[in-house]
């Protein structure tokens, strides 16, 4: 390992540009000894004059900067030769790749080092729960030779990039694939605003069950529920049975159904329960992890039901001094950072506000305890039901926020409902009564009965 340390500092002290490309991704932690202590002293002094030190410089820096005890800044003088020996018969690809790998075996090992060190309880700060972290940052290091899109050079790939189909998870359902451009993207973060009873999770099953119809991989996490009620309910779904009917059929019956579903898709739906507020981010991330592991499943999509009883893995909740605003924004930071750390989209839901639990045209003021949430999401929408949307046999869905398509186009449609079966579905444009705003008059449920009763009964929202 020495001689790659030394080859990687004379590198920079006698190479520019593979001194610029490579100092960005270099940690101190990845060399030892007197190499550490002149590559900390190397970094300060191109921070401050933005070039490579002289041999003469560069010792003075060394004698003046009371980094070096005595013994130290004797080795480090005595190596500064060396180090300043040009080699000019040094291949620069060659020399990248070899210290990537290098500085990729150093990570792996001080990763190796600290969760020992953690293990043992000997660790000043940090506790087991920080070692997926710990991994992932180990695992990831490379040298991204990418430093941003030049406007004017990167027209041509640019225009690649406007003319490529990006790759999403479409719904069956006619109008959410219009507003989304035909489905979720990878890398997204979606939610469902609604009430207590109007159909979050049903929203979400109904998603689960066509994404598995489709042949996709689906894992359901829910904090809840537990597995067996929402599997219940995707049953009802894809058995096309009623809920309250499903214990009564026979085992045969039940089984020679299901098997029936398993011949018609490649794909499999995962279920895990984790308790009311206790999991987040990490045990998702070290469940995916698992389940690639232990079943080689890998997810096209993940449903968490709900996000505002996820834990933060980085803020305390319960007991501790973090306002809601800033825990529930940094869950659902999280989660989007685990659906682009995955490449899937993700899918979520969230509570409205007490004030838009009884409002007939929510808005993204009505997210309960954070608006936080709704600036991280890529996708939210509201769902609405009231009285005479429940008596066709309908729900409302506004759009609150898309980032794949202007939100005012479609701001507003229906979907029909069956909630005996979980199911949603599309209604004929004959049936869409409920709507279109009346100019000048307000939402055009406030023109309804209920809207008129809103101040005695309110709405379910």
């Amino acid at each position: 390992m020495n001689d790659m340390q030394s080859v990687i500092l004379r590198s920079f002290f006698t190479n520019d540009d593979y001194m610029r490309r490579v100092v960005p991704f270099m940690e101190p932690d990845y060399f030892e000894g007197v190499h550490r202590s002149i590559f900390k002293e190397f970094v300060k002094y191109v921070a401050q004059y933005s070039n490579i030190p002289s041999h003469e410089a560069f010792q003075i820096t060394m004698q003046e900067s009371g980094s070096f005890n005595e013994d130290t800044l004797r080795v480090a003088v005595d190596m500064l030769p060396s180090l300043f020996k040009k080699d000019s018969e040094t291949d620069i690809k060659w020399l990248m790749g070899q210290t990537e790998k290098w500085c990729q075996d150093r990570a792996l090992f001080n990763a190796v080092m600290e969760s020992i060190s953690i293990i043992d309880g000997k660790h000043q700060s940090l506790t087991k729960n920080a070692l997926p972290d710990i991994w992932s940052k180990a695992l990831a290091v490379t040298f991204d030779a990418n430093i941003g899109h030049d406007y004017l050079q990167d027209a041509e790939s640019r225009y690649e990039f406007y003319h490529t189909e990006e790759e999403r998870l479409p719904f069956d359902l006619e109008y959410l694939n219009k507003i989304t451009k035909g489905g979720m993207p990878k890398k997204s973060l979606n939610i469902i605003l609604a009430g207590t009873g109007v159909g979050k999770s049903l929203f979400m099953c109904h998603s689960a069950a066509a994404a598995l119809s489709q042949g996709k991989n689906v894992l359901y996490i829910t904090l809840e529920m537990a597995e067996e009620r929402i599997a219940e309910r995707i049953d009802a779904n894809l058995l096309d049975v009623d809920l309250d009917q499903i214990e009564k059929l026979s085992k045969d019956m039940f089984v020679g159904k299901v098997q029936k579903i398993a011949a018609k898709t490649q794909g499999k739906l995962i279920i895990k329960e984790y308790p009311t507020g206790q999991a987040h981010s990490g045990h998702f991330r070290a469940l995916l992890n698992e389940l690639k592991l232990k079943k080689k499943f890998t997810p096209d999509v993940v449903f968490i039901d709900y996000l505002n009883i996820c834990a933060s893995s980085r803020m305390k909740g319960v007991g501790g001094s973090v306002n809601t605003y800033s825990l529930i924004k940094s869950i659902a930071e999280e989660l989007r950072g685990l659906a682009v750390e995955f490449d899937i989209p993700i899918m979520s839901a969230t509570q409205t506000t007490r004030s838009g639990f009884s409002s007939s045209d929510p808005g993204l003021e009505d997210t309960s305890e954070s608006f936080g949430l709704p600036a991280t999401a890529d996708l939210m929408l509201a769902i609405v039901s009231n009285d005479e949307l429940s008596a066709l046999g309908q729900v409302l869905v506004k759009q609150l926020k898309n980032r794949y398509s202007d939100p005012n186009t479609n701001k507003r449609f229906v979907l029909g409902i069956n909630r005996a079966k979980m199911k949603l579905y599309d209604v004929e444009d004959a049936e869409k009564d409920l709507v279109q705003d009346v100019p000048d008059a307000g939402p055009v449920f406030d023109q309804t009965p209920s809207g008129k009763k809103l101040n005695t009964e309110g709405f379910q929202i």
